[in-house]
């Protein structure tokens, strides 16, 4: 069975008001008001001077004892959000690789799941693992994306994003902190392609909320769990209005759903569960015993929902 060993969340020191990245993007102040008071967003962290491989090396750095098992990871996956993440032949995965000691692992990208990658990622990794039959062996999953375009900076009509990262280290065996207890995803393709999503911005609002609303049912329907039994969600830092209207479709207490860092770091692309758990944890607020679910959407589109067992 999967466990998460550690967690290591980069948030980087320096917060830019949403009001001066609006302002950059050419928002009236009626829009920025909605961004505000709405939405909740009211700054996001970003990490000048640090690139793509930076930023997740730093993640991994936030691991407590990485130093000590860096010879047991055997695959580094890197969830990536944007379909660029780098101009060519800039491969930011494989430098942070050599930055970190880890050329002997296995590196590989997953894409096409955008924002819901992370869980893909953590799922993928924990498979692989557990085929190859070695319960020392680990993988680390890195999530979390350097804006590096305008258009990255927001997902229109959702949320302000931000440069924070995740590192996941996963292992087969039972010797992590938090057991994966069950997985679920699903796709709808005829959103792929940024035209095809525009086309079907009304179409994809309607749904939205019931799609998010299956998969974490059936993510704590496959643990043997009915969604009230489940103790938190860790959201994708969207819309605050969105979460609240999930809430009210799926009868859940919106106090149970972690939104703490909505107006604090921005949307972190597949980071934001993995960036919830880490300050959950050291807020003390997760118990042994707990179950939480990491939910998230990506465009293009594809919800997923990750049910855990602290």
């Amino acid at each position: 069975m999967t466990r998460i060993v550690d967690v290591g969340a980069h948030v980087p020191p320096e917060s830019v008001p949403v009001a001066e990245i609006g302002r950059d993007l050419g928002m009236d102040s009626a829009h920025l008001r909605v961004i505000r008071r709405i939405f909740g967003f009211s700054e996001v962290r970003m990490a000048p001077g640090m690139d793509q491989a930076g930023i997740m090396a730093a993640a991994v750095s936030r691991l407590d004892a990485f130093a000590d098992v860096r010879h047991r990871v055997r695959y580094v996956v890197q969830a990536r959000t944007m379909p660029v993440a780098s101009p060519y032949p800039v491969n930011p995965l494989h430098e942070a690789c050599r930055k970190l000691g880890l050329d002997h692992a296995t590196a590989f990208t997953l894409t096409e799941h955008a924002c819901a990658g992370g869980l893909l990622a953590l799922h993928t990794c924990g498979e692989m693992l557990a085929a190859d039959g070695d319960p020392d062996a680990l993988g680390l999953v890195l999530v979390g994306e350097k804006i590096f375009t305008p258009m990255a900076r927001q997902v229109p009509g959702s949320s302000i994003n931000g440069e924070s990262t995740a590192a996941v280290l996963v292992s087969p065996s039972g010797r992590g902190a938090d057991q994966v207890v069950a997985y679920a995803s699903r796709a709808y393709p005829r959103f792929h392609g940024r035209l095809e999503a525009e086309k079907a911005t009304p179409e994809f609002q309607q749904m939205y909320p019931e799609a998010l609303a299956e998969v974490l049912v059936e993510a704590a329907a496959r643990g043997g769990l009915d969604l009230a039994d489940v103790d938190l969600i860790l959201p994708h830092n969207v819309a605050k209005v969105s979460w609240q209207r999930l809430c009210r479709v799926l009868g859940y207490p919106v106090e149970r759903v972690f939104l703490d860092n909505v107006p604090v770091t921005g949307h972190c692309f597949g980071a934001d569960a993995f960036v919830a758990y880490r300050a959950l944890v050291d807020g003390g607020r997760l118990k042994p015993g707990d179950h939480y679910l990491m939910a998230t959407a990506g465009l293009g589109a594809t919800f997923a929902a990750t049910l855990v067992r602290h």
